[in-house]
């Protein structure tokens, strides 16, 4: 097998740009490619290390308990106790959806159940953010409107039926 070749510390910068550019082009595994050249460089790389969350989590439609796994293996690189929960719960939130697009048998109550757990992670988050940040309140709001648009899944796994007495539940 052919060794890799490593990439330039002066490259890293660079590097990153091209990664968010192919997510933006929706080519996450390129992204999720070059995230792995800078971490090889710098495994504590934490913007290679965020960008590697999002590039995975946007693949979760192939494959998705692998790369469930391995986004949630990158959380505890990840110095801030903030930006761990933020991602901890988009992991969840797009996990969720990718149940909700697939469907079938007991898809209803996963979905329920990961949303719920987003949500935590965003309450947990937004009780330690920086000021001026919403972005974790954003993504609550988010998981309330999906639910919220989706009334079989609260209906089915809601003590009241009532979204807007929907409680996160803990995560452990």
């Amino acid at each position: 097998m052919r060794r890799l070749k490593p990439l330039s510390k002066a490259g890293r910068a660079t590097a990153l740009q091209m990664a968010e550019r192919y997510r933006l082009l929706g080519e996450p595994s390129e992204a999720e490619s070059i995230c792995l050249d800078v971490l090889d460089i710098d495994p504590d790389d934490q913007e290679a290390l965020v960008t590697l969350v999002l590039a995975l989590t946007e693949q979760f439609g192939e494959d998705v308990a692998s790369r469930v796994g391995r986004a949630r293996q990158v959380l505890p690189k990840l110095h801030d106790e903030y930006t761990r929960a933020y991602y901890a719960g988009l992991i969840c939130e797009r996990w969720a959806k990718a149940h909700l697009q697939h469907g079938g048998p007991g898809a209803g109550l996963g979905v329920h159940d990961l949303l719920r757990e987003a949500m935590a992670w965003y309450e947990t988050a937004e009780a330690i953010r920086p000021p001026c940040n919403d972005d974790a309140v954003l993504r609550w709001n988010a998981c309330t409107r999906l639910l919220q648009s989706h009334p079989e899944l609260i209906r089915e796994y809601s003590s009241d039926g009532d979204p807007e007495t929907l409680q996160p539940v803990p995560v452990g």
